[in-house]
């Protein structure tokens, strides 16, 4: 089973507590990287704490929420070996794990609601990545791009 680290803003801060609550059903272990109140707060930082854990190899995938889940996953992606995707559909949160390989899932808010955010989290933790020549040579790209060398 997998770990996932959990990071959200003050906007994405009860969207959080709500995933954790479907997390602890499914009996997913997670770490809880913040922020713990709505009390305002910037979403880089709670982004960077939760990334550094699927970095180091703490957690198999990050969680981040913000109001729109789109600045968390900006800031996510300034992080060297995070493929971080905002979604708010099926398609989506199934594609970046099937091509993209995406490792961090991020969600709005004042996007989605509970619900949605439960199976699109389903969606994300249960679709593995599809390999392939074109879709490594695509992440492996990526990786590329972090070193500068494309």
């Amino acid at each position: 089973m997998y770990k996932i680290s959990l990071g959200a803003d003050h906007a994405g801060f009860p969207l959080k507590e709500a995933l954790k609550k479907h997390l602890e059903l499914k009996e997913i272990t997670y770490i809880d990287c913040g922020t713990f109140s709505e009390e305002s707060c910037d979403y880089a930082v709670s982004a960077k704490k939760a990334c550094e854990k699927v970095i180091a190899g703490e957690a198999e995938f990050a969680l981040l929420c913000c109001g729109t889940g789109v600045g968390i996953s900006i800031a996510a992606n300034k992080i060297g070996g995070i493929r971080a995707a905002a979604v708010s559909d099926y398609f989506s949160a199934k594609y970046t794990r099937l091509h993209n390989d995406a490792n961090v899932l991020c969600l709005g808010s004042r996007v989605v609601g509970a619900g949605l955010a439960s199976e699109l989290l389903d969606i994300f933790l249960n679709t593995e990545f599809e390999g392939g020549e074109r879709h490594i040579r695509r992440v492996a790209q990526i990786a590329e791009l972090e070193k500068g060398d494309i």
